[in-house]
């Protein structure tokens, strides 16, 4: 439920981010998630690619390549001037991958402080 409410939010507002699926044979089987923001840092755009699937039955077709081009000339067509991305620590074949296409990994550490969680808005 949290997902789907989040994907139609994302979905009714382009400004809040966008969702970008490719399809085979009428399926949708790849999607990733951007997100906007503004960055003080460069004063300008930035996109938080904040989830890639890929249909396991899919990988290695070069869907997800093609995908990553695709969303990396939308957003820089949207004037974005840099995008940023999580990975598991121990996901080594997507960190192999997101080399591939640019990404390096950055010398910041991601810190977490969880606020409330949706299971718990919906209980109350």
């Amino acid at each position: 439920m949290a997902q789907q409410r989040a994907l139609k939010k994302i979905i009714s507002d382009e400004s809040i981010g966008e969702i970008f699926v490719a399809e085979k044979d009428d399926k949708i089987v790849a999607m990733v998630n951007i997100l906007y923001t503004i960055s003080t840092a460069l004063g300008a755009k930035v996109a938080i690619l904040e989830d890639m699937i890929v249909d396991k039955r899919y990988c290695g077709q070069d869907i997800g390549s093609s995908l990553m081009e695709f969303i990396t000339k939308s957003i820089k067509a949207k004037g974005c001037m840099r995008v940023t991305l999580l990975s598991d620590s121990d996901n080594f074949k997507a960190h192999k991958f997101y080399e591939k296409h640019g990404f390096v990994k950055s010398t910041m550490i991601p810190f977490r402080k969880v606020i409330s969680h949706p299971a718990r808005q919906q209980a109350k």
